[in-house]
């Protein structure tokens, strides 16, 4: 049987049988230079530990990224390996996961299911040291995107504070770029008072294209209840309504999105909502089938509307029933669920029940679904 032979250099072994000629040593620079690791910029190693020492465990956790280099990986529990051991197959694996496979009664290799000549585990010293320079340079790197971020926000709220006309709409759409891509550009946004400037700027004589903007970054936030209670004022209601029927279809989705937000609010009263105008615009929504992102967030508003009795009169007397009839059969299983409750609520009433029945396509389309 061959005999699993370490390697003297500073490297990391993937794989390491004697004689054949499978085996391949990687040392730190070259891994990075050649691109065997990938994603770490500048083609060499940084010192892993300059200044404060950053734990492993917590960076794999704030990073919590989508690709990490095979050779990191545990092939036992498919994760980020913290604390590598190889055995005397070559094969490296997290210690914690290696002793529970051999508490278990197994004195094999997990990988190659050899059996063990040598039950012995070495820890990888070199691939630990590699796992965490890629990760410190990682972190240092999103920190320090993190921080620019933060500055960058700070610079935006200052600048509508003071800015209008095409300054204030150009601060605007940088903002809710920033917002949409960085949670961190979301927490300081509303830490620095970002959600109060934003919502000042909603108003009667609020132009549509400072106000899509503004919506645009609020339905991103994390809304407190006075922030809610502010948003729910009937001017900036009725400005969202008017966005809603008016607005291009991402400007119409936000501000379904941020209305159905704000009742959750327990002050939210059914009045802001008992609007001929909100449900005729949230209908065309829904029944525009060339943005299916569109339909699911409409049908969502609408069944949270259906929750309040006093609007669904109002609901029915618009046609939606039969509207919502229509579009059961092309609809996909999450929206027609939507649709399915929401027919169910309105046929609660009366006129509601005599809609359905009414409709001649009621009984067919429900067939097809």
């Amino acid at each position: 049987m061959p005999m699993f032979q370490p390697s003297k250099r500073n490297g990391v072994v993937v794989a390491g049988f004697d004689g054949s000629g499978d085996g391949q040593v990687l040392d730190l620079d070259t891994a990075v230079k050649d691109g065997v690791l990938g994603g770490v910029a500048g083609g060499g190693i940084i010192g892993a530990a300059v200044g404060e020492k950053l734990d492993l465990k917590k960076m794999i956790e704030e990073l919590d990224l989508p690709e990490i280099p095979s050779v990191f990986i545990c092939p036992i529990s498919l994760e980020t390996m913290q604390d590598p051991v190889t055995l005397c197959t070559g094969q490296t694996y997290e210690r914690s996961n290696i002793l529970k496979w051999f508490n278990l009664g197994h004195y094999t290799c997990p990988t190659t299911m050899q059996e063990l000549w040598d039950d012995s585990i070495t820890p990888n010293r070199t691939l630990y040291h590699l796992t965490y320079t890629w990760f410190s340079q990682k972190y240092s790197l999103m920190k320090k995107r993190s921080e620019d971020v933060q500055g960058r926000v700070r610079e935006l709220l200052e600048t509508l504070k003071k800015a209008k006309g095409q300054a204030r709409i150009q601060a605007l759409k940088e903002l809710k770029q920033v917002v949409a891509a960085h949670a961190t550009a979301r927490k300081t946004t509303v830490d620095e008072g970002g959600v109060s400037v934003i919502s000042s700027l909603l108003g009667p004589f609020t132009s549509h294209a400072v106000g899509s903007e503004a919506i645009g970054i609020l339905v991103h936030l994390e809304l407190d209840s006075e922030s809610k209670t502010n948003l729910m004022q009937p001017t900036k209601i009725s400005l969202m309504v008017d966005m809603l029927n008016e607005g291009s279809v991402e400007t119409k989705i936000n501000c379904t999105l941020l209305m159905e937000k704000l009742m959750e609010e327990k002050e939210f009263r059914s009045e802001s909502i008992s609007s001929h105008r909100l449900l005729v615009g949230l209908m065309r929504l829904v029944k525009d089938k060339r943005h299916s992102n569109g339909i699911l967030a409409g049908l969502s508003f609408l069944r949270s509307i259906c929750l309040h009795k006093q609007v669904r009169s109002l609901i029915v007397s618009i046609g939606a029933i039969s509207q919502l009839v229509e579009l059961l059969p092309a609809l996909e299983p999450d929206c027609l669920e939507l649709a399915l409750f929401i027919l169910d609520t309105l046929s609660s009433l009366p006129e509601g029940k005599l809609a359905l029945k009414d409709c001649a396509n009621t009984i067919p389309n429900m067939k097809q679904v």
